[in-house]
C-alpha cells in the first residue's frame, strides 16, 4: 500500500475527472475518517488533469467511502439458484467456468457463449475479453451496457463521418458562441463539464445556451432558451431548425458541395417541417423555434451536446445524424468551439468502443462485417483465416431473448447490474432466472444480479488495479492502483486471461502486467482514427493524461528522455482538415423523417414516463447507495407530476402513486412540480430491488429499440397513474443492502 498520494481518474461518469488520492494516515496529519469514524482515503481533484482542472463533484469526492463496504471477497458457487452460495477456491471456480464453456462449445457452438460487460471496465479488461471471445472462441457475443448508453452515438458518428469518435474537446466549452444541449441534464449528470460551460456563459453575454428537454432541469434553468418539447418530437424540432436555416439561406453551400454527400435528400425531407407544423407537434411557439434557429444561424461557433435523452430512443441514430446534419449544413465542425459532442455516460465507455466492446465492432474502430478488418485482427492475433465471425453477435436484449429460447448456454456478466438496468425488467429477470449457467464478476456483494448467478467471481475495482480509461474528449488517463485488493479479488483482465488459459489459449494470454496488455492493444489502433500507438503506461505515468489521436512518432523513442509535459497544451479536434474517414473523404447527410415514440400515450395509458439520473447517485447505486452522504442527498425515489395532472387525479405532494405500464408496475411518492411538462412524468432510474420496495423504473420501460443502433428506448413509455391511499413511507420501502427480503435467502452463504 502506498504512503504517497496517487493520481487516478474518477470511476463514475464519462467526464473523466482527475483525482488525487491520499492514504488515511500520513505523517504529521490527522487520520482521515468517514462519518462513522472509519479510516478512509482522502480524495481531491487533480489540478494538473487537463480535462477537469482540479474540479470534482460530490460523487467523486466521496467515492473512497465505498471502497471497503459490502465487497465480494472470494469466489462463491452453487449448482442451482434455489441453493445458497458456498465459498470456493479460485482454482475450483475458474475450472468450473472453463469447463462449462467447453461443454457448451461442444454441444451448442460458440454462439451459445455470451459476455455482457461494462463501461466501468478498464481498457485492458475490455481488450482481453475481446481477444478471448471474438478472436479465440470465434463469437462476437460480447455486448456491454454501452448498448443502453452510447450505441446510438456510435452508429451516428460511423454513418455520418465513417468512424466513431467525438470530434470535439473540452476547450470548446470555453470558446463556443452557442451551446445547443439536447437530451442531457448536463448540470446533474456531467456537472464538471456544465460548470465549465456555465462559467464561460456567464462571462460572455453574447454566448447563448439552448436547452431542449421536457423537464425544467438545473441545466434548463441556466438556459437563454428552454424548449420544453413533447417527448418524441426531437426529430421534428431538429428538422424544423434545419428547415429555417435553409429557408433563410443560413447554410454554407461551399462546404456542403466540397465536403459532404446526400444533402439533396436531406433538403427534401426538411421541406416537410415548416415552423407552424413543427411548433404544433413539439408543443412550443413558432417564436421559440425561430429563436433557436436564429441563435444557431448567427453563431460562428456552435457546440451541440447530447446524452441519453437522444441516444435512448427508437430513433436514436436518426437524432444523432440530424444533429450532425445541422453542423454539416452550417460548416460548424472541425474548428474551435464547434461540433457535435456526445457526452459519454460511463468512465470508460469510450475505451470500450475503442477496443471493440459492442457486438458489432472490433478493436481499433473496426467493424465485424468488414472482411479486411477481420483479416487484420486474425493476422495480428495469429488466428486462422475466417476465425472471426462475419456476423454481429448478440446485443444485450438478444442475450435475454436467447435465454428465453434456450440458445444461450453460458452468460458471463462483468462489472454491471442488468437485473436493474435492462428494460422490460420483469421479462429480463425471468430470462436471467432461466439461464443454465451465469457467471457474475463484480466488486460488490450483494447486488440484484448476484441473485441470478451460479458462480460469483470477486473483481478488483479501479482503486486496486492499474489500467487506462478514455473520457468523452478522447483523453487517456492511467488509473494507478493505490490499495491492495480486498480478500481474494483479482483484476478483471487477469480473470479473463486465466479462463482463456484453461481453454487452451495460454500462449495468447501470457501477459504479466496490464501494461503489457495495453502495449499489445495500442498496436491495433495504429493508423486508425483512434490512433493510440504512441501511448503507453510508462509515458502516461511520466507525462500525465494524453489525448488521441497520438500516433507513435519514433519506434525507438526512449520515453525516459522525453521532457515532462502534457501533450494537451493544444487540445486536438478531429476533422480539422475537413477530410473524413469515408471512401470518398466526405461526410454524409442522413435524411430521416420523425417517427415519434415507439409507445405513444393512448386513452388507457395516457401519460409518458421518462427516466433519468440524479446528481448524487450513479447507475444502480452499487457504489453510491453505500455512501451515507449520497443516500441522505437522495433518500428515496419519487415521481414528478405536473400540478395540472396531479389535480385531475387528486394527487397531492408525497401521496403514493402506483405507476402501471403494459409490462409492470411500480409505486412512488409524488413530487408535484411545474418543472415537468403536462402529460409527462419522471422517475429516477437508480433504485433496484435491493434499495427500495417496488420502485424499479425499468419494470415499466419497454425494449423497443433503434433499428440501426439497437439501443432501447429507455427514455419514454406509456403509463397510467393510480393514486393510492395516503400513507407515510413505510420502513420496508427503503432497504439496506442486507435487509432485502427478496435476496436474504438467495444470497446467503
Amino acid at each position: 500500500m502506498t504512503t504517497d498520494s496517487t493520481k487516478t481518474l474518477c470511476p463514475y461518469c464519462g467526464v473523466g475527472c482527475g483525482l488525487e488520492v491520499s492514504p488515511p494516515a500520513q505523517a504529521g496529519k490527522l487520520t482521515h475518517r468517514d462519518a462513522q469514524g472509519n479510516p478512509i482515503w482522502k480524495v481531491q481533484g487533480d489540478r494538473a488533469h487537463p480535462s477537469s482542472q482540479g474540479m470534482v463533484c460530490v460523487k467523486g469526492a466521496t467515492v473512497a467511502e465505498s471502497l471497503s463496504k459490502d465487497r465480494l471477497l472470494y469466489p462463491m458457487m452453487r449448482d442451482s439458484l434455489d441453493e445458497p452460495f458456498r465459498r470456493a477456491s479460485w482454482e475450483e471456480a475458474l475450472d468450473r467456468v472453463a469447463g462449462k464453456i467447453q461443454t457448451v462449445l461442444a454441444t451448442q457452438g460458440a454462439d451459445a457463449v455470451c459476455m455482457y460487460g461494462s463501461g466501468q471496465l478498464q481498457t485492458e479488461d475490455y481488450y482481453v475479453a475481446q481477444k478471448l471471445l471474438k478472436g479465440c472462441l470465434g463469437t462476437n457475443n460480447f455486448d456491454s451496457n454501452s448498448r443502453l448508453c452510447m450505441s446510438s452515438a456510435v452508429a451516428g458518428y460511423m454513418q455520418s463521418f465513417g468512424s466513431d469518435g467525438p470530434p470535439c474537446c473540452y476547450e470548446d466549452l470555453d470558446l463556443t458562441d452557442c451551446a445547443f444541449i439536447i437530451g442531457s441534464n448536463t448540470a446533474e449528470c456531467h456537472p464538471i463539464i456544465f460548470n465549465r460551460l456555465r462559467k464561460h456563459h456567464k462571462k460572455n453575454p453574447h454566448v447563448k445556451m439552448i436547452v431542449v428537454d421536457p423537464r425544467r432541469t438545473k441545466t434548463a434553468e441556466a438556459a437563454d432558451l428552454h424548449l420544453a418539447i413533447r417527448s418524441g418530437t426531437d426529430m421534428d424540432l431538429l428538422n424544423g431548425i434545419a428547415h429555417l436555416l435553409l429557408r433563410w439561406g443560413e447554410i454554407d453551400s461551399y462546404f456542403i458541395d466540397e465536403n459532404t454527400t446526400n444533402f439533396p435528400a436531406f433538403a427534401e425531407v426538411i421541406q416537410h417541417y415548416p415552423p407552424e407544423v413543427v411548433a404544433d407537434r413539439c408543443g412550443i411557439s413558432i417564436h421559440e423555434l425561430e429563436t433557436a434557429a436564429r441563435y444557431w444561424a448567427k453563431s460562428k461557433r456552435v457546440l451541440s451536446l447530447w446524452s441519453m435523452g437522444v441516444n435512448q430512443s427508437s430513433e436514436g441514430t436518426a437524432k444523432v445524424r440530424t444533429i450532425v446534419n445541422l453542423h454539416l449544413m452550417t460548416a460548424q465542425i472541425g474548428k474551435p468551439g464547434a461540433g457535435p459532442f456526445s457526452l459519454t455516460g460511463q468512465p470508460n465507455a469510450m475505451g470500450g468502443r475503442e477496443t471493440g466492446g459492442l457486438c458489432h465492432i472490433l478493436p481499433g474502430y473496426r467493424a465485424v462485417k468488414n472482411p479486411q478488418h477481420r483479416a487484420e485482427l486474425e493476422a495480428f492475433w495469429q488466428l486462422p483465416a475466417g476465425q472471426i465471425s462475419p456476423y454481429p453477435g448478440r446485443t444485450a436484449w438478444d442475450i435475454i431473448t436467447g435465454l428465453e429460447t434456450g440458445d444461450v448456454g453460458v452468460l458471463w456478466i462483468a462489472a454491471t447490474n442488468p437485473a436493474v438496468s435492462l428494460p422490460d425488467l420483469e421479462r429480463a429477470k425471468a430470462a436471467l432466472q432461466r439461464s443454465p449457467f451465469t457467471v457474475y464478476q463484480d466488486a460488490y456483494y450483494p447486488t440484484e444480479t448476484a441473485a441470478f448467478a451460479h458462480v460469483l467471481l470477486p473483481a478488483a475495482q479501479w482503486s486496486e488495479k492499474t489500467g487506462t480509461m478514455t473520457n468523452s474528449e478522447r483523453v487517456v488517463t492511467l488509473c494507478q492502483a493505490f490499495r491492495t485488493p480486498p480478500g481474494e479479488a483479482k483484476p478483471d483482465w487477469q480473470i479473463f486471461a486465466e479462463v482463456a488459459r484453461r481453454l487452451g489459449f495460454a500462449e495468447k494470454f501470457s501477459y504479466d502486467t496490464s501494461a503489457s496488455v495495453y502495449a499489445e492493444y495500442v498496436k491495433l489502433t495504429r493508423d486508425r482514427v483512434c490512433d493510440m500507438s504512441g501511448i503507453s503506461h510508462e509515458r502516461l505515468a511520466q507525462q500525465g493524461p494524453l489525448q488521441w489521436p497520438e500516433p507513435i512518432k519514433n519506434e525507438k523513442l526512449k520515453i525516459k528522455n522525453e521532457p515532462k509535459k502534457s501533450s494537451l497544451s493544444t487540445p486536438k479536434r478531429l476533422y480539422t482538415n475537413l477530410s473524413f474517414p469515408t471512401p470518398d473523404g466526405r461526410a454524409r447527410f442522413g435524411a430521416y423523417h420523425s417517427r415519434g415514440l415507439a409507445e405513444p400515450p393512448d386513452p388507457n395509458y395516457p401519460f409518458v414516463l421518462t427516466t433519468g439520473r440524479l446528481y448524487g447517485h450513479w447507475h444502480t447505486q452499487t457504489r453510491t447507495g453505500r455512501i451515507e452522504k449520497l443516500r441522505q442527498m437522495h433518500p428515496q425515489p419519487f415521481i414528478e407530476i405536473h400540478p395540472r395532472d396531479a389535480a385531475s387525479l387528486k394527487i397531492q405532494e408525497n401521496d403514493w402513486v402506483e405507476v402501471r405500464s403494459r409490462r409492470g408496475t411500480a409505486r412512488f411518492p409524488a413530487k408535484v412540480t411545474k418543472a415537468i411538462a403536462p402529460g409527462i412524468t419522471f422517475v429516477p432510474m437508480h433504485w433496484g430491488a435491493l434499495w427500495a420496495d417496488g420502485a424499479e423504473a425499468n419494470a415499466l420501460t419497454h425494449a423497443e429499440s433503434c433499428p440501426e443502433s439497437l439501443q432501447p428506448e429507455l427514455k419514454a413509455c406509456a403509463v397510467q397513474l393510480v393514486p393510492l391511499a395516503a400513507e407515510k413511507v413505510d420502513s420496508e420501502y427503503l432497504l439496506q443492502p442486507t435487509q432485502s427480503k427478496a435476496f436474504s435467502s438467495a444470497l446467503s452463504v
